[in-house]
C-alpha cells in the first residue's frame, strides 16, 4: 500500500432545488449520470440476471420468472440522472413523493423510515477514489414484498462481495428476502469504513515516523486533512449506527427476527469503526500537538542561542562603545586635558583593549558552560 500522503480533495454534496420548493420535488443535479440498472432475480435454486438503461428492463425481468416460484428481486440503479426513471418506479410501487425527493436530493443522512407495505433506508458511502478524492456518496434503498431496489450515485462497484455471495448460493442471502439483502449491503457499506480506516492508520504511522524523523510543516497540513476526513466519516458512520437501531427494534414483517440477528452483529461493526474514528481523531490532534511543541522546542534552542551570543557582544560592544566616543586630549590651546581617556596614547592600549575584551568573553562562555546553558544545542 502506498503509504505516501496526498493532496485530499472533498467532494461536496450540495442541497439541490431552491427555497420554498413543493415537498416531494425531485430536482436531478446537472452532473448526476445516466441510470444503468442491474437487476438480479433469485430464489433457493436460481439466478437471473438482466442489465439495461430504463424501466422495460425491469419489467422484461419480472416476466422471465416463473410465476410458480417465489422469487427475490434486487433492481441495483447505479446513476440518479432521469427523473422520469424514478418517478416511473414510485408509479409502479405507489411510493411516496417525499421518498423519491430523497433519493434524488442526495445530501440525506442515514436513516430507516418504515411506511405502510415497504420501507425506505439510505447510507453513506465514503471512501477514496483513484485520484485520491475523498468521495461521500448517499445509497438508498426500497424495501417492497419480495423486492429490493438500490440507487447510488455513480458506477463504482461498491457490492462486489454481495454479488459474489448470490451467485455462489450459499448461506442465507437467497433465502432470507429483502430484508436480509438490505443487511448485507448496509454491512459492506460499514466494511468500507474500516478500509478507509486502515487506509488512514497507515498514513497517520508514516505522519509520525516522519515526525521524529524529519518534521516539517506538511506534517501540520497532511495531519488536518485526515483530520477533517474522520470528521467527515464521523458524520457518516454515527447515523447509520441510529439507523440500524432502528432496523433492529423495527416491527416490519421486511424486517424477519433472523435478519435482526445479523443486524446486530452490523451495530457491533458500527460501534467499532466510530471508536476507531475516535481513537484515530486524538491521535490525530496528538501529532499536530507534538509538531507544534516541536517547533517551539526548535524556536526556543534558536533563541537561546541568540541569546548566549547576544550576552557574550554586549559587554564587549560597550567597551568598544566607551573607545569610540570622540572625546579630544587636547584643547584647542595645545593644553591637555587629563580626564579625556588617557588610555588612547598608552603605547600598547589598542592591544590591552583587545586582550581585556577576549578575557571577558571567555569568562562569559565559562559561566554559561557551568550552568549548562550548552547542552543540546
Amino acid at each position: 500500500m502506498d503509504n505516501r500522503i496526498k493532496r485530499v480533495k472533498y467532494k461536496v454534496n450540495r442541497r439541490q432545488g431552491n427555497v420554498g420548493d413543493s415537498p416531494g420535488m425531485i430536482v436531478i443535479p446537472e452532473d448526476a449520470l445516466q441510470p444503468h440498472i442491474a437487476i438480479f432475480s433469485y430464489n433457493k435454486d436460481d439466478l437471473i440476471t438482466s442489465e439495461g438503461k430504463n424501466i422495460h428492463v425491469i419489467l422484461d425481468q419480472f416476466q422471465k420468472c416463473d410465476k410458480r416460484v417465489k422469487w427475490t428481486h434486487w433492481i441495483k440503479i447505479n446513476g440518479l440522472g432521469d427523473a422520469g426513471l424514478i418517478e416511473e418506479i414510485g408509479t409502479h410501487l405507489n411510493i411516496n413523493p417525499l421518498v423519491l425527493e430523497d433519493i434524488a436530493n442526495t445530501h440525506q443522512r442515514p436513516k430507516f423510515d418504515e411506511y405502510d407495505d415497504y420501507a425506505f433506508s439510505t447510507s453513506r458511502i465514503v471512501h477514496f477514489n483513484k485520484e485520491s478524492e475523498l468521495v461521500n456518496n448517499q445509497f438508498s434503498a426500497i424495501i417492497k414484498d419480495n423486492l429490493i431496489i438500490s440507487f447510488e450515485e455513480d458506477y463504482e462497484e461498491y457490492f462486489e462481495a454481495v454479488k459474489a455471495r448470490l451467485k455462489a448460493g450459499k448461506g442465507a442471502i437467497r433465502t432470507a428476502g429483502p430484508g436480509y439483502m438490505c443487511y448485507a449491503l448496509t454491512d459492506t457499506i460499514i466494511d468500507t469504513y474500516f478500509l478507509l480506516l486502515a487506509q488512514i492508520g497507515d498514513k497517520l504511522d508514516s505522519i509520525e515516523d516522519k515526525v521524529y524523523e524529519s518534521a516539517d510543516k506538511s506534517i501540520m497540513f497532511n495531519s488536518q486533512q485526515i483530520k477533517r476526513t474522520l470528521i467527515i466519516i464521523r458524520r457518516a458512520s454515527w447515523p447509520e449506527r441510529d439507523k440500524i437501531n432502528d432496523m433492529i427494534r423495527s416491527e416490519s414483517p421486511l424486517i424477519t427476527p433472523e435478519v435482526k440477528l445479523f443486524l446486530r452483529d452490523a451495530y457491533d461493526h458500527c460501534i467499532q469503526a466510530m471508536d476507531l474514528i475516535e481513537n484515530y481523531k486524538e491521535v490525530t490532534s496528538s501529532i499536530i500537538d507534538l509538531y507544534l511543541s516541536m517547533v517551539s522546542n526548535r524556536m526556543n534552542e534558536i533563541m537561546k542561542v541568540l541569546t548566549i551570543i547576544s550576552v557574550i557582544f554586549i559587554p564587549l560592544t560597550f567597551i568598544a562603545g566607551i573607545y569610540g566616543m570622540n572625546f579630544a586630549r587636547q584643547d584647542d590651546k595645545g593644553h591637555t586635558i587629563p580626564d579625556n581617556m588617557p588610555e588612547l596614547y598608552w603605547r600598547h592600549g589598542y592591544v590591552y583593549a583587545l586582550v581585556f575584551m577576549f578575557v571577558i568573553a571567555i569568562f562569559q562562555v565559562y559561566v554559561f558552560w557551568k550552568k549548562g546553558w550548552f547542552n543540546k544545542l
